[in-house]
């Protein structure tokens, strides 16, 4: 048990390392990133004013840009789907007219059947009041019920 648990301490220690290794190097780079940011800062302010709106307006077309591409983008995927689904409609609708026509079918005897049906169920749908109707051989079981 001992060996295992140290097993895995060791292996937790290693992981922790490799963590730190990867998080020290992901911050090396964005130091490296940002100190590139500023001396592009501190040329910008050396710059004319002129230049610097030239600059400023530059950046900003290209950000409108990339923008302008990522709405390009969704909005084809959205057409796309826009077209999936009214394909879906289509074949859906076709298929609820299917069955339409496949009930309007439905031969005489069926009609006469369900009508049936719905006639026996209505006479079921009474309101009793008063004493319950039971057989002679179901008055034990339903005793039992009633105690418990």
């Amino acid at each position: 048990v001992l060996r295992l648990l140290e097993a895995q301490l060791q292996e937790q220690r290693r992981e922790h390392e490799e963590e730190m290794e990867a998080m020290r190097n992901q911050m090396d780079l964005m130091q490296e990133e940002l100190e590139n940011q500023q001396q592009a800062f501190l040329q910008t302010l050396q710059l004319s004013p002129e230049v610097q709106v030239e600059l400023g307006l530059q950046q900003e077309i290209t950000r409108l840009t990339n923008e302008n591409l990522d709405l390009k983008e969704l909005l084809e995927k959205l057409e796309k789907n826009e077209k999936k689904l009214k394909k879906q409609l289509k074949i859906y609708m076709k298929k609820v007219q299917d069955f339409e026509a496949s009930q309007t079918m439905v031969p005489e005897e069926w009609r006469r059947r369900e009508r049936n049906m719905q006639v026996a169920v209505q006479r079921k749908e009474k309101d009793f009041q008063g004493m319950l109707e039971y057989y002679k051989e179901d008055e034990p079981l339903l005793i039992k019920n009633l105690i418990t």
